[in-house]
């Protein structure tokens, strides 16, 4: 099913900030959708993503009075359900995680890779665009460790750029780098038995 068209942002807001009941509704109708995916892409349960959610309406809510409209009010509700999630993961007790060691290229003493990277059976831009290549991304995604699925999604899937994602994680925009960049290793490693070229 379709998602519900978006209201008019000019009048959704003029009603917001006057605390008409309407355009809440309306607010919730026309984006809550769109950030449940989100907060369940990060979060992997479903009640979460919903607690998530509903604490960014409010927050939200609470907000909006300075919300001063510099991007759209989609934007500016995606970055608060990303923090509402990412106040979740850091709620949650801790367990071990699984090295992502494990999920790296391996290399032989002479510096080459154990198994070279082989190209994939069409360019990734346009296989990501069919629906089964997305779902597969996106499980990829969720067989990493906590720690680097998240850097992973915030960059790459939720479209922070380095200094936002570093703000989100209260870490450096050194260690966003290098942990997207193993994080994106550990992918490829995911994905290249379902997408490399087969052998002639």
């Amino acid at each position: 099913m379709d998602p519900p068209p978006l209201p008019d942002e000019t009048k959704l807001l003029e009603g917001l900030r006057s605390g008409d009941a309407d355009a809440f509704e309306a607010l919730v109708r026309s984006h809550g959708g769109r950030m449940l995916s989100v907060a369940k892409r990060m979060l992997r349960n479903e009640d979460d993503a919903q607690d998530a959610v509903q604490d960014a309406f409010l927050a939200a809510f609470r907000a909006i009075d300075r919300f001063e409209g510099g991007s759209r009010l989609g934007t500016w509700l995606h970055r608060i359900v990303v923090n509402a999630a990412l106040m979740k993961l850091r709620s949650r007790r801790r367990r071990p995680e699984e090295p992502l060691d494990e999920l790296l290229p391996r290399f032989l003493e002479d510096g080459h890779m154990e198994r070279p990277a082989q190209p994939w059976g069409q360019p990734a831009d346009r296989a990501l665009e069919s629906q089964e290549l997305r779902r597969l991304v996106l499980d990829g995604i969720a067989g990493l460790p906590e720690t680097y699925r998240t850097i992973l999604l915030l960059r790459d899937v939720e479209d922070l750029d380095t200094d936002e994602a570093a703000r989100a994680l209260e870490i450096s925009p050194g260690a966003v780098k290098t942990r997207l960049h193993r994080a994106r290793l550990a992918l490829r490693e995911i994905l290249d038995p379902h997408l490399r070229t087969p052998r002639g």
